[in-house]
């Protein structure tokens, strides 16, 4: 478990990469094509997690893929390691991820998820099944947060 959490530690989501560094290189693309290509690149980025971890308390219900998050905490914050066997899912996962990872319990509750989503434009261009996804993962992080604070 140490080198998942340090795994989860040195990703570069909610560091280097962060919900207003995603919003800014969104606005660049034209067309929703060149976002989707941007998601799934981004989605390359998050760390590997071990096959071990992708068990059924990892798993997230509601989504239309296979989606599995783990948490850790330390020094009053909290890192996630997340996969999915789906590439634009992982795209997705990123995208969350910046906004919620490296951050205190109160601050995943207090950040403005929905303002996020409404900003990034992505809901309206997801499948309604995708959309549901990516609102259970943020319950789940939040659920997250709201034990841990």
């Amino acid at each position: 478990m140490t080198s998942q959490l340090t795994a989860a530690k040195q990703s570069p989501f909610g560091v280097t990469i962060t919900a207003e560094d995603i919003l800014e290189t969104l606005s660049f693309f034209d067309s929703w094509e060149e976002r989707y290509k941007y998601i799934i690149d981004l989605g390359k980025e998050l760390p590997a997690m071990d096959a071990g971890l992708k068990t059924e308390r990892q798993l997230i219900r509601g989504c239309q893929s296979q989606v599995w998050i783990q948490e850790y905490g330390e020094a009053g914050k909290l890192y996630f390691l997340a996969d999915s066997d789906a590439f634009i899912v992982k795209g997705l996962l990123a995208v969350v991820l910046a906004a919620y990872c490296n951050k205190s319990p109160s601050a995943i509750l207090a950040f403005d998820v929905e303002s996020y989503f409404d900003s990034l434009g992505l809901i309206k261009h997801l499948s309604p099944t995708r959309g549901s996804g990516m609102k259970a993962m943020v319950a789940r992080i939040q659920e997250v947060a709201r034990q841990a604070g």
